[in-house]
Order: structure tokens, then sequence, then C-alpha cells
């Protein structure tokens, strides 16, 4: 039975990261399956994307992280939410607007579901030594969270984690990515010569993602340009873009701003290796990208992107604390040509067995469970008619 889904999110288009890309994915395989979606999310997105209506959510920005808003929502919003009449409420991400969604929920009497995808606790030490307020971070999560029907992370270390910090309910929700696109080919030239610099003979790493203080992308240049002979292309944009330029002046390295489409996939095949020094990441997914496109993958052993690597088979770990393991690996695969082909072989065998489509349909099930423990927690309340309309689904 088709579902109304109304999702609320703290972030959505038109900005570009790894949670905006699962939830255009995830609002598109909604749409194929027949499902109705309402998102509401931060201003200055599309009016509407895949069939779903898209509304825009007023706040201020975060000082210290502009990206972000402290999305308030006023009266309409609810109107509208009442009038979608919603079977289940997506919260992304709760923080600042998330609360607001689970406040309707509970006065509409629906289900909720809601995912956790950044590690918002750990990001802190990166902000102004801001380390001292994880415990009341953690404590803020956890009590939204636990009143959400169901929850959902990225990776099983995810998992373990917010479990270990008593988040109750808690599901693996895998991720994907899109198979069509994200393909091997041959290596466009004119972007090798673009990425390296004019120097297309040189061993050529590149990063991929979003420029801010938590990703550790500082961390690459002193073992990357310790011997010559290697080049860098940092390809993304945020609000740590300009630092890192300056810190990257006078190095052998790249900035091209955030690539889409067909720039982004030939950037990735024009690739000797992928760099991926973040310590903060629930999952990782521009590291299964590279794989799908046949660019062995070297990061650090932490987080999500362990659900992905397994070392010396289908990538190369070095030690969160140690980014010095980065040069020496980096010339090991520069140079161990039996190696580099072992792992993208089977990088690539792991990254064809994760599309977008099946994590998708994985989602969906979840609705469903939301929706039954919802209903065997006993909503006080509900009219007859919404009952009945939960039981069939």
């Amino acid at each position: 039975m088709p579902l109304r889904i109304a999702v609320f999110t703290e972030t959505f288009l038109p900005k570009i990261d790894g949670i905006v890309t699962i939830l255009c994915l995830m609002l598109q395989r909604l749409q194929e399956q027949g499902h109705t979606v309402m998102v509401f999310g931060p201003p200055g997105g599309p009016e509407e994307y895949a069939g779903a209506k898209v509304i825009g959510v007023g706040g201020p920005r975060l000082p210290f992280y502009p990206e972000v808003r402290i999305n308030i929502p006023k009266r309409r919003i609810y109107e509208q939410l009442e009038q979608f009449q919603p079977d289940l409420i997506h919260i992304v991400n709760p923080f600042f607007l998330g609360p607001f969604g689970l406040s309707y929920a509970r006065r509409l009497n629906v289900p909720t579901l809601a995912s956790y995808h950044t590690d918002i606790p750990r990001y802190v030490h990166h902000y102004h030594g801001g380390g001292f307020v994880e415990p009341a971070i953690w404590w803020y999560l956890r009590s939204l969270h636990n009143q959400a029907s169901l929850n959902l992370c990225p990776s099983t270390s995810t998992l373990r984690d917010l479990r270990e910090h008593g988040f109750k309910r808690v599901r693996w929700w895998k991720r994907g990515i899109d198979l069509q696109r994200f393909t091997p080919g041959p290596r466009d030239l004119a972007m090798r010569n673009r990425l390296s610099g004019g120097n297309p003979q040189d061993f050529l790493v590149i990063n991929v993602g979003r420029h801010a203080v938590e990703k550790r992308l500082e961390t690459m240049r002193a073992p990357l340009f310790g011997k010559p002979g290697v080049r860098l292309a940092m390809i993304g944009d945020g609000p740590h873009h300009a630092n890192l330029r300056g810190y990257y002046r006078d190095t052998p390295t790249v900035f091209t701003g955030a690539l889409r489409g067909d720039d982004l996939i030939n950037a990735y095949r024009a690739a000797d290796a992928f760099i991926f020094p973040s310590t903060t990441e629930t999952f990782g997914l521009v590291a299964l990208e590279a794989m799908a496109c046949r660019v062995p993958v070297i990061a650090a052993r932490t987080g999500g992107v362990q659900d992905i690597i397994e070392d010396g088979v289908n990538g190369l770990f070095f030690e969160a604390d140690k980014p010095e393991q980065i040069g020496p690996l980096v010339r090991r695969l520069r140079d161990d040509d039996a190696l580099r082909e072992t792992l993208i072989e089977n990088g690539y065998d792991h990254a064809r067995g994760r599309s977008w489509q099946a994590t998708m349909d994985q989602l969906i099930e979840y609705y469903r469970t939301a929706i039954r423990v919802h209903r065997q927690r006993g909503p006080a309340g509900a009219g007859r008619a919404r009952l009945r309309r939960l039981a069939r689904i």
C-alpha cells in the first residue's frame, strides 16, 4: 500500500553533501515506488524534487558553521503538514528542525522514523575547543532519537556507538550508490591534465568531499609531498575551502571546486588513488564511488568506512592517529602494480554489490516497521480511520 511520508531535514538542496545525495536518491526511489512525499527543510531549495513538494523553513545561520541554519517553523508549516495527513514522519538528523517534526508527530499521532547521519558530538572537537560540550550533545540527541518509533544509522560502527550511548530501537540502514553513473571508463586526458596541474605523468591522488575543519584535510600535506612525483587534486567546496587553499599553497595541489555529473565521474577515472583522511564519517559514500570507478582507496581506519574496506584486500588503511602512514601507502600503490590491480578488482566487485535502489527498498521496509512499532506501543487517542489505515500497511 502506498505511503504518505513527511520528511523533516536539517539540510537539502542546493547544498551538496553525502546527506543530500542520500535524500535525493531516497526521494527518487519513493516516487518510483508510488509513495507521496512532502519535504520540510532549509530555505533556498527547489519547490519540487522527484515529485515531492519541498517547503522551505526559515531561520538564522550558525555563526561558526554558516552552511547550517537554525530552522524554526511557523504555524503555516503545521497547517500544511496537517492537510498532508502523513502516515509517517521521517526526521533526518534531528537537531534544530527535527524536534518540531517530533512534536507535530505527537499532535497528529503518527509514527516517526529518525535517521542519524552526522557525528555531531565529535564534530564539536574541531570548533573552538568545543569538546567539553560533547556529553551534553549526546544527551540531547539521545533524548530526541528515543522519542522516535524507530532509529536508523548508516554503518555498524555508528550502530555500536549509538547503542553504547543509550539510543533505543536502532537499526542499520545500509548505503549504496548509483551504479549506472559511477562506472569504470576511459581516462579523460584533459581532466587528467587539469587535475595534475599539467603533469599527467605523476602519480595523481584525489580527495572528493566537503572542505570543512572536521574532515582533517590538512593531514595529507606532509606525508604526500615528502618525495617528488605525487600530485594532489582536492575536489569540493565548503566553509574551510579558502583556508585549505592557503595551507596547500606552494605544493603540487589543484583545487577544482565542486564537480558534478560527468565532470565528477571523469575526475574519479583520472585518478591513480583516492585518499580519505576524515575520522568523523558515519559512512563515507565517496570511498564507494571511487571503488565503483576502479580507483584504489586509502582511508583512516575508523568510522563507517570500515564497512567498505578490508585492509589489503579491497583498499588500504592507515591508523587514524598516524597520518604519516599515508606517504608510504601511496608510494606502495605507485610502485606495486600487482597490489594496485588486486585492490582495484576487489574494490570494484564490492562496490558493484551496493546499489542505491536496494538500500532505499530497505528504508521503505523500515517505514513499515516503524508503523508497526508505533501501533504496538499504543498510540493514544488516534482516530479510528487512521488506525484502520495503519493496520492495512
